[in-house]
């Protein structure tokens, strides 16, 4: 039986797996390697960038293109080596031999290439042995280079000069074509030499380059195909709620749908009955099964939250605030990473990633907040909100000013705090869903709690002070009832957080207003 995959590269044999190729612009990606161009292949990590390598590789040596030679690999073999280039240059050339005798049954990189490294020297072996390969054989040679990358310093730049200098040779004397793939544009590239004690631009370094091609997230229809997949080998069902969810929690980043289809069908006993049709709880529950387990990927992109580049671009964000210090490069950067979307108005890439954002950068908080959930619980097994923030509002008054400074992200701090002491709370029974984005003015939180077969839900709406108090509170009721009839929450909040100077007796405050009929507390902190 085949499964859903997160793991490395698609093998359609073991996977469910959408057509690498019909993934790529094909044409386009056919058309540069026979013009014989050098150019870019990036998308963020587990997109599905080198099994669309290996399926170009597969094709250009099936014959179906013409007469080439098609070798991939993996330099991330040279990572190892930092900026040692020999040691680093001896493990590229090792996967190159290797990756020639796998895909071509091709032992002449491997009987050359000591000799060579040892005859030419690091900074012009691997240009050396490609002309020579090159010229060993008619049939033009096509170089698939992955995790490009993952090389640092001085053994990034000298690839990369190696390849511009054998350029001119193609393809004759040098691969015809060669793609560069990684997690971002080698024009991003911002290379320290330690040789040279310089920043190097690697537009520069590589100024062949004719093209840069972004493999994208799977579209609407390719999830449902995905997914569909599974349903013919097994009979079993995704119904339309369960589709729709997958779709909008992942906006179709492959490594996300596939997570979750692979924890709903494999993982979760439940699942595993397929006489059972998979519905949108299913897909909630393995979402946050995902999230508190920290897989890999939602790991590593939590990471980048520590970049202050990637902190210049997501802290506005958080705080729903107007103000930026980000450069078009930032934005470039955190795009590559695939944690923003390339629309307009700027957000985090997917509901998914949006949910780790806080909580990742709240983990340490949630741990030291000494918080007991049944506190919160009615007599029915309800969520007492209005208890919740009780608490919560004196909570600030006293640690705010400690807790806030604590985060690495301090002007969404309130926001943050809030969120914090809500996780600890709600996580015991229910959920939070989060909506931020930059210039929205505020952050949007709304906790579903189930009860008795059915599900309650309220509204949590985070405003800074930036205005006068009156025009604050007039605005955020508007948000906050408008946010109430698109959720269908049965109760509304709208948090007003105070960073003036002024006294602490103004600033607490709660009361009830009313929005078009719709009741709201409005508490001041």
């Amino acid at each position: 039986m085949r499964f859903f995959n997160t793991t490395g590269p698609v093998v359609p044999a073991d996977h469910y797996s959408l057509p690498p190729l019909e993934r790529l612009n094909f044409n386009e990606v056919r058309t540069l390697i026979h013009d014989k161009r050098y150019f870019v292949l990036h998308a963020p990590r587990q997109t599905g960038k080198t099994s669309a390598l290996l399926a170009l590789r597969d094709r250009l040596n099936s014959g179906a293109e013409g007469d080439y030679r098609g070798v991939y690999i993996n330099v991330e073999v040279g990572q190892a080596g930092r900026e040692d280039v020999p040691r680093a240059m001896r493990a590229i050339l090792n996967d190159l031999a290797l990756q020639a005798r796998f895909a071509l049954r091709d032992e002449f990189v491997a009987d050359i290439r000591l000799g060579v490294l040892e005859e030419a020297g690091p900074d012009d072996a691997f240009k050396e042995v490609l002309s020579r390969w090159a010229q060993a054989d008619p049939r033009p040679l096509v170089l698939l280079i992955d995790e490009i990358d993952a090389l640092v310093g001085d053994t990034l730049l000298s690839v990369l000069r190696q390849l511009r200098a054998g350029y001119v040779l193609r393809p004759e004397g040098f691969p015809q074509s060669v793609v560069l793939c990684g997690v971002r544009d080698v024009r991003d590239y911002r290379i320290h030499s330690g040789s040279e004690k310089t920043i190097i631009a690697g537009g520069s370094a590589f100024n062949v380059k004719a093209e840069s091609l972004r493999l994208g997230d799977f579209s609407q229809d390719e999830v449902r195909a995905l997914l569909a997949q599974h349903t013919e080998e097994t009979g079993q069902v995704f119904t339309e709620g369960a589709l729709q969810r997958v779709w909008t929690q992942s906006q179709g980043q492959p490594w996300l749908v596939n997570a979750l289809a692979a924890q709903t069908c494999f993982r979760n006993p439940s699942g595993r009955d397929r006489g059972r049709s998979i519905t949108a709880d299913d897909i909630d529950e393995a979402q946050e099964q995902l999230i508190a387990r920290r897989e890999t990927h939602l790991d590593q992109l939590a990471d980048k939250l520590q970049e202050e580049r990637v902190r210049r671009v997501v802290e506005p964000l958080l705080s729903g605030g107007d103000e930026r210090e980000f450069t078009a490069r930032d934005l470039e950067h955190v795009r590559d990473l695939g944690l923003v979307a390339f629309d307009t108005p700027l957000r985090i890439a997917n509901p998914i990633y949006a949910e780790v954002v806080p909580r990742e950068l709240t983990v340490a908080a949630q741990e030291g907040l000494v918080q007991d959930t049944a506190w919160y619980i009615d007599a029915d097994g309800g969520l007492d909100v209005v208890a919740l923030l009780t608490a919560f509002q004196a909570f600030f008054r006293e640690h705010s000013e400690h807790w806030v400074r604590r985060f690495d992200y301090q002007e969404a701090g309130p926001q943050l705090l809030l969120q914090a002491f809500l996780q600890r709370i709600v996580n015991g029974g229910g959920r939070i869903e989060r909506e931020y984005g930059l210039g929205r003015g505020r952050t949007d939180l709304l906790i579903i709690w189930p009860l008795d077969g059915r599900t309650r839900k309220f509204v949590i709406e985070c405003k800074i002070l930036r205005k006068s108090l009156e025009r604050t509170v007039s605005e955020g009721l508007r948000q906050t009832a408008a946010y109430m009839d698109r959720c269908g929450a049965e109760a509304g909040h709208l948090v007003i957080f105070d960073r003036g100077d002024g006294r602490w007796e103004d600033k607490v405050y709660c009361r009830r207003e009313s929005c078009g009929g719709t009741e709201i507390y409005v508490w001041g902190m």
